[in-house]
């Protein structure tokens, strides 16, 4: 019997220290105030509470506004403003409520690269991803958004969509203007008025947003944007006047939404945690599995719910497929979000630095193997060098918990069924990626494995038409698409 094939490792090109890019930093002003105060009723106010805190950029460690921290006072000022906007806006013809939208996506797009230094400065991500993906999506979604306004007649067959009233909604700070899109474009298309709170760490892209609402000349308090922490975020969703609460977050405090909304009666969405497989089959081609790994665990530093944190291979590749990662990790940038150069950033905060450090050094005191770039990590700042672990076992910690940072973990199976029954075996279930050359195999493994995004070939791609959510301790509800404005408003008979 012939022996089986290899398939040839690929070479390594080694190019010493030719190479070397020279800095390209980011020259464009993000025009951030050096003080923001609250958003309410279409206007900027100073808080009840007469209290600020330091926004500080994990770039260096500097202060880069004071934001306002709103009291139970200030959520019940935006509550109220939010529905006395309700009855105007909501009798609004669709497509004038389209036209607003139509005008904050164009505004977006106009001011683009302000906003795109200011969310590198306040987050820690890269420059080019701020440019190249956030805003242009951000953008995307009231764009998408906006043609639906006046076509809700048409979503539902025999039905037609009426708005909720005020919706509450708590966003995160790995993606903050993409996650004020995702959440605001659809509420108003629907008719539906908002009081939204953007993460403390990452406020100043939300309240820069608030100057284009005035220049669309968006109505007074149809958004309201409250800044602050943890109790600001409990005063916005158990606010008596909120209709639906929409929350992407943490598990944990997602869990602690649930109990605190139940008997309520209001509407719920949750887009929280993952620990996402990425299942990388013998007939995949490995170069484009390479650079879909680490795009899934690499982008934004790994502060990402749905990143590939988990790469299952299968065994027979395992050994070509972690030498062609270690490679591509070598020539990664890691360094200056600014620097137009830089593949990974900042960590967001001090806070998430340690727990990436802790959970990390957790996988070495249980076995794992570890492997870390050999790069220089800036003086001034919060940074993590990007890791792999071999060795690792689905009862470790790196395996089972959300690290939410540039920290992949590495298994191996033999057969498809192994490789479903891994990935399932996890309490999160909010995406999954499949590389392989069989179509069949796609579609088979799509149906079994427990995600609410299964990612072909690709990893990490976004549409506003596709709709965005999970299973399990991931959450429920959606966002995007025709799924993510159901969510949004009751069907009621035409």
């Amino acid at each position: 019997m012939p022996a089986k094939s290899k398939r040839p490792t690929a070479r390594e090109l080694l190019f010493g220290d030719l190479w070397e890019f020279d800095p390209a930093p980011e020259s464009a002003p993000a025009h951030i105030e050096s003080r923001y105060g609250l958003f309410i009723g279409g206007r900027m106010v100073e808080p009840k509470s007469k209290r600020h805190f330091n926004s500080i950029s994990p770039r260096d460690g500097s202060v880069l506004s004071r934001i306002a921290h709103a009291n139970a006072a200030d959520v019940d000022a935006a509550y109220r403003a939010a529905a006395a906007a309700f009855r105007p806006w909501s009798r609004l013809p669709g497509h004038e409520r389209g036209k607003y939208l139509f005008r904050i996506a164009r505004l977006l797009q106009d001011r683009a690269r302000e906003f795109a230094v200011a969310e590198s400065l306040d987050g820690g991500k890269p420059i080019r991803e701020s440019r190249d993906f956030d805003l242009p999506v951000a953008a995307a979604h009231f764009f998408y958004h906006a043609g639906w306004a006046d076509k809700l007649a048409y979503v539902a067959p025999g039905r037609s969509l009426a708005p909720l009233g005020v919706i509450g909604q708590v966003i995160p700070w790995n993606f903050p203007l993409l996650m004020l899109a995702w959440k605001i474009a659809p509420a108003l298309a629907t008719g539906n008025t908002v009081v939204i709170k953007p993460a403390e760490t990452t406020s100043i892209t939300a309240m820069k947003f608030a100057s284009i609402l005035q220049d669309a000349g968006l109505p007074p308090g149809v958004v309201n944007i409250v800044t602050g922490a943890g109790d600001t975020g409990a005063a916005v969703v158990n606010h008596p006047l909120a209709a639906k609460i929409a929350f992407t977050g943490s598990t944990e405090v997602g869990k602690s939404i649930q109990h605190a909304l139940a008997g309520t009666g209001k509407r719920l969405t949750l887009e929280l945690g993952g620990k996402a497989a990425n299942i990388v089959f013998d007939d995949a081609p490995p170069d484009q599995a390479v650079e879909g790994i680490i795009n899934g665990i690499f982008f934004n530093q790994g502060h990402v719910c749905c990143a590939g944190s988990r790469l299952l291979v299968q065994e027979d590749i395992a050994d070509e497929i972690v030498a062609r990662l270690k490679r591509r990790m070598a020539v990664l940038r890691v360094g200056d979000p600014l620097d137009k150069n830089t593949d990974v950033g900042a960590i967001n905060s001090k806070e998430q630095l340690a727990r990436i450090r802790s959970l990390v050094k957790s996988g070495v005191d249980e076995g794992a193997v570890i492997h870390q770039c050999a790069c220089r990590l800036p003086a001034k700042g919060y940074y993590f060098p990007p890791t792999l672990f071999t060795g690792v076992t689905q009862s470790q910690r790196i395996a089972r918990e959300e690290i939410f940072g540039p920290v992949l973990s590495i298994l191996t199976f033999r057969t498809p069924d192994e490789a479903v029954e891994k990935a399932n075996n996890t309490a999160y279930g909010l995406s999954a990626g499949v590389w392989t050359d069989k179509g069949s195999r796609i579609l088979m493994m799509a149906s079994r494995l427990k995600a609410g995004v299964v990612w072909a070939n690709t990893y990490n791609k976004f549409d506003p038409s596709s709709p965005f959510g999970g299973y399990k301790e991931s959450g429920f509800g959606r966002e995007g698409g025709k799924h993510g404005l159901l969510d949004y408003a009751l069907l009621v008979p035409r």
